[in-house]
């Protein structure tokens, strides 16, 4: 791992890691995978997790970097959710969230980052605590929502991409910052593929009722 952080190439003039030329590459082949609802998105976005996880804790960002244990953790969540929830036609089931779901999630995103950046900037974790906590809180919502198949944990990860397209470039993260732009544009994608599918899972148990 050493090897991989320590090596690299240079793009636009900025150094990449191939730690993190790997680890963002398989994140967005994460999102791919996720659009097409396939137990794949799991053991991809383990190896992701791993190598993020030294690419941020060396640019002093102990928020993210904590976040990719967290995501570790929430990705083998999801591969068991995934493997029980399965869909003979479609895949795994999704569904769009209920009014209450959808409050509690803003409601956490809010305390969670709250909380969360006073603990970074208390511990000197991390050089841009708010963000930073967004972030981790953000993807933990995110990853954990995804588990449960709804279709809202898309829009967590626009939200995750906003912030985070500027916290990379001031980390001197250049390559980061441009794949958070590509998660966008894939993440829009994937909110409305899901959306439709939750669509067709919801015609169908009114059909069946």
């Amino acid at each position: 791992m050493h090897v991989l952080l320590e090596q690299g190439f240079t793009l636009f003039g900025q150094k990449v890691s191939w730690a993190e030329f790997a680890g963002q590459v398989f994140a967005l082949v994460v999102v791919y995978l996720a659009q097409r609802r396939t137990i794949w998105t799991w053991p991809v976005q383990l190896v992701s997790v791993s190598l993020l996880f030294v690419v941020y804790l060396s640019a002093h960002l102990g928020g993210t970097a904590a976040r990719q244990v967290v995501i570790g953790l929430i990705t083998l969540y999801g591969w068991w959710a995934w493997s029980r929830r399965r869909d003979p036609v479609f895949g795994v089931v999704v569904r769009e969230g209920t009014t209450r779901e959808r409050i509690a999630v803003v409601v956490a995103f809010v305390v969670g980052t709250t909380a969360f950046a006073l603990v970074l900037d208390a511990l000197d974790a991390s050089w841009a605590p708010w963000p930073d906590a967004a972030i981790f809180v953000g993807t933990v919502l995110a990853f954990s929502l995804q588990g449960l198949g709804m279709v809202e944990f898309w829009l967590v990860w626009l939200v995750v991409d906003a912030i985070g397209v500027p916290l990379q470039l001031g980390s001197g993260l250049y390559f980061s910052a441009f794949v958070y732009t590509i998660f966008a544009v894939l993440v829009v994608r994937g909110w409305l593929d899901w959306k439709r599918a939750a669509q067709r899972t919801a015609a169908r148990a009114v059909e069946t009722a």
